[in-house]
């Protein structure tokens, strides 16, 4: 009978720690996911194609990035578009529009309007929010998804984060931390964007999804897919090239 008690008693008292392992495993998982596809710095050739029903758009980019403060992104055709660029800095985001040549200081109220039209937010490109710093994480399962065995873990933001999604849920290859596929909920619980990671190749050494597609799920038929063309990481970019004044004139 004492030893009975003292099994109930133990499992008690681990309770609370198990729950703590748990959640720190969570947010090394998450963190490792963002690293893979950060590095200390980045620089990539991507292209976007925005697909309607009825029509389809392709716009080509080039990205810099230096850790979680910093990145430049570059439209490079089509021709219409071509030189328009964003700039994050810490906390302040900047959109240089070549054509009317101004240069537009972006209020946290834009972060989440589409990015160039397409099923991307600004967030999502220039990312404000952060996957590790900005949520909770929970690991809740583990499922296969594109073929690998991934953790799915939950996330939901801290206080006062600047995020506007109530729950994002995410699954990670276990072997290489892959991002494969991503689901956002509103603050009433519905479903919103899936965002799925696939055709996975080497680039720089790392494996990574070479496309990802943004699926809204109240617009039938339409979707964006961004295809990594090239990835460069830790190439020592400065964190002078992220200023304002080269937003205007890098190439």
């Amino acid at each position: 009978m004492r030893s009975r008690k003292l099994a109930v008693l133990l499992i008690f008292a681990l309770q609370p720690l198990t729950g703590t392992i748990f959640a720190q495993d969570a947010t090394e998982i998450i963190q490792k996911m963002d690293e893979k596809m950060r590095g200390e710095s980045l620089k990539a050739e991507v292209r976007m194609t925005i697909v309607r029903p009825d029509w389809q758009r392709t716009i080509s980019m080039k990205s810099w990035s230096r850790g979680t403060d910093y990145s430049l992104i570059l439209i490079t055709a089509p021709a219409r578009d071509d030189g328009t660029a964003f700039l994050k800095r810490g906390t302040e985001i900047w959109n240089w529009v070549p054509n009317v040549g101004r240069t537009i200081k972006m209020p946290p109220s834009m972060m989440m309007q589409s990015w160039m039209g397409s099923d991307f937010t600004n967030d999502d490109l220039v990312r404000e929010s952060s996957a590790v710093t900005d949520y909770e994480h929970e690991l809740v399962g583990e499922e296969i998804i594109e073929g690998y065995e991934c953790y799915k873990i939950e996330m939901t933001p801290k206080p006062d984060a600047p995020v506007v999604w109530e729950r994002v849920d995410v699954w990670v290859s276990k072997e290489e931390y892959l991002q494969l596929r991503s689901e956002f909920y509103d603050e009433f619980g519905d479903l919103i964007n899936v965002m799925k990671g696939m055709n996975v190749r080497e680039f720089d050494g790392r494996m990574i999804p070479s496309r990802m597609e943004m699926i809204p799920q109240d617009k039938e038929g339409h979707k964006t897919v961004m295809e990594y063309q090239s990835m460069k990481f830790n190439e020592g970019i400065p964190e002078s090239f992220f200023s304002v004044q080269n937003m205007r004139r890098v190439n």
